[in-house]
């Protein structure tokens, strides 16, 4: 069984018995790896958020936002899958899916061997075997690199995900599982009761961090942000290591993982 804040306590993902062939998703990181696989040609419709890869989820009918499906476009498609995730959908939506007979696929991977498995799985919906080859044995090679390369002494790090108020990637998930795997330790590892939780200023100045890391999405941290913060009496201001990333790299498990592996391993490594 699987467990989420907001879903409650689940059954296991509904995978399908045989390659769907008429699939809506609502992940756009899963979008974007169905493509990657060569499983384009099965969507039937994406959400607002599917932007990658841009001209080919350009073509696709839309069906909402992640939070905010039309329910009566997905049904009026007549998918035989629909692929969601427990973190970025609504439990009601998956529900009335499923009540209306449709086959929901729920997803929630919070570790990047997770994530590494998943791809795996969306494979199994009928990707060719040099496609598999070609998309995901350069990630495991990645992850087993950094996972036998770990740093003695790990980076403390602050990525935030929001700003007024403050909210911090927390533990549990996959951005602090990929976070860790690339050499840091998370400042808000284990800051209250919120996977997400929230931060005061001065708590960051009390957690001293090493280097702070500002993805672009979902809020778009910059350059005024990197101003702010490199003010205050913070080790990773006096190093000059507060950077803007792209916010993809460390919230889209799929296709991404071995350049994001590639892009933040520098950055969290000794000075």
């Amino acid at each position: 069984m699987q467990t989420n804040p907001r879903f409650g306590t689940l059954p296991r993902p509904v995978k399908p018995e045989s390659p769907a062939r008429r699939i809506v998703s609502l992940v756009p990181s899963l979008t974007e790896a169905l493509f990657a696989l060569g499983l384009g040609d099965r969507l039937v419709a994406v959400t607002d958020w599917c932007v990658h890869p841009a001209a080919e989820v350009a073509a696709l009918p839309k069906v909402g936002g992640t939070k905010t499906p039309s329910l009566d476009r997905i049904l009026e498609l007549e998918p035989d899958l629909v692929i969601a995730n427990q973190e970025e959908n609504r439990r009601r939506d998956v529900e009335r899916l499923t009540d209306r007979g449709i086959p929901v696929w729920l997803t929630y991977p919070r570790t990047v061997r997770d994530a590494v498995t998943l791809l795996g799985e969306l494979a199994g919906l009928g990707a060719a075997a040099e496609r598999v080859d070609a998309v995901l044995r350069p990630i495991e090679r990645a992850v087993e690199d950094a996972e036998g390369h770990r740093p003695r002494r790990p980076t403390r790090f602050f990525c935030p995900i929001w700003k007024k108020p403050w909210m911090a990637v927390g533990s549990d998930t996959y951005a602090d599982d990929l976070l860790r795997l690339c050499g840091g330790e998370n400042v808000f590892a284990h800051h209250g009761d919120r996977r997400y939780p929230l931060v005061e200023p001065h708590e960051i100045l009390a957690a001293s961090p090493e280097v702070i890391l500002l993805p672009d999405e979902p809020y778009a941290f910059g350059p005024r942000d990197v101003a702010e913060l490199a003010a205050l009496e913070l080790p990773a201001a006096a190093s000059g290591r507060i950077h803007l990333i792209d916010g993809t790299l460390v919230s889209w498990y799929g296709p991404r993982i071995g350049r994001a592996i590639e892009t933040l391993r520098p950055l969290l490594s000794a000075p």
